[in-house]
């Protein structure tokens, strides 16, 4: 199983020397990747919104405070050497298809191949009304034809689409990303349209467990929902083991409430030895990559946390 941890770019830890510290200390751990988030502007969050805790509240502090997520990836990438570097995730409707198509495959030749495109289609609508040029309600839709285009611009030599929100003839996209086909897509996202993604375009599924409405929070949930991409996948028309499954921890142990809504024990909730459990049991199911929160109130405290994790998940 591959581990992850993600790198903050939002926040009380976003000055460059602080950023780069952490990046060079998990690469020495050995963690398999490092991600960032997406967000290009927020609005006033006096209410709260955010699908991933129990409050609606970011749960790291002072999330105005952000870095652009394709430019923090390259120069992260510029910063290590080895370790690969997730979109975790990608707002896709955020940018125009062929220009994100472009930047990323520059991440990914630039990086020497270290780059996995985590996408979603997002969730906040005041960002999109500042940001986006697509309508929110469409933003599935977007989502599904921009990596249709991108999956062209990355692989034809004289790219052709002809969508309702993009389309290109006669151009050339060049370099190609390193990686052939493409760099891997992770599909992000909990509800019935992001499973349906991860079938059609996945390397893999990637979602988090705490999601209040479409929560994946226990191991018989977590479970139904792979048992439901596999057949997905067969209705796409793909072999079911071409979409792998990685999951994202946005808070583990005494932070975690230990009870789902459906009366089991939260996954990553409990004792150490609960956790170790947990990695386990995911590894059962078929999950290929875990990844993880250390962001704390100081560097030094994010520090201790990336490695007492590394430590922790390497015992599984």
């Amino acid at each position: 199983m591959q581990l992850g941890f993600n790198l903050p770019n939002s926040g009380k830890l976003t000055a460059p020397e602080t950023m780069a510290r952490l990046a060079h200390e998990g690469e020495a751990l050995g963690y398999d990747y490092l991600t960032l988030t997406d967000h290009v502007v927020l609005p006033d969050l006096a209410v709260p919104g955010y699908p991933y805790s129990e409050s609606g509240e970011f749960l790291s502090g002072d999330p105005m405070v952000r870095h652009e997520l394709l430019t923090g990836m390259a120069w992260v990438a510029a910063k290590t050497e080895r370790i690969r570097l997730v979109a975790a995730v990608l707002v896709v409707p955020h940018r125009p298809a062929v220009l994100a198509a472009k930047m990323l495959a520059t991440i990914d030749v630039l990086s020497g191949g270290r780059l996995t495109v985590g996408v979603g289609a997002g969730w906040l609508e005041a960002e999109f009304d500042a940001v986006v040029t697509t309508p929110f309600a469409a933003r599935g839709a977007v989502t599904d034809e921009y990596l249709a285009a991108f999956q062209a611009l990355w692989t034809q030599e004289r790219p052709h689409f002809a969508g309702t929100y993009a389309r290109f003839a006669d151009i050339v996209l060049a370099p190609k990303p390193v990686q052939r086909p493409h760099p891997p897509i992770w599909v992000g996202g909990e509800s019935p349209p992001a499973l349906r993604r991860a079938a059609r375009f996945g390397a893999a599924w990637y979602p988090i467990g705490t999601n209040r409405a479409h929560p994946f929070d226990t191991l018989p949930r977590l479970a139904a929902g792979i048992a439901r991409l596999r057949r997905l996948t067969t209705e796409a028309g793909r072999d079911p083991d071409e979409v792998k499954v990685a999951y994202r921890v946005k808070r583990l142990g005494a932070e975690l409430p230990a009870r789902g809504s459906d009366g089991e024990r939260r996954l990553f909730s409990g004792a150490e030895a609960d956790i170790l459990e947990d990695l386990r049991a995911l590894a059962g199911l078929g999950v290929t990559a875990v990844d993880v929160e250390v962001e704390r109130d100081t560097l030094e405290a994010s520090l201790h946390e990336l490695r007492r994790l590394r430590a922790l998940l390497a015992r599984a």
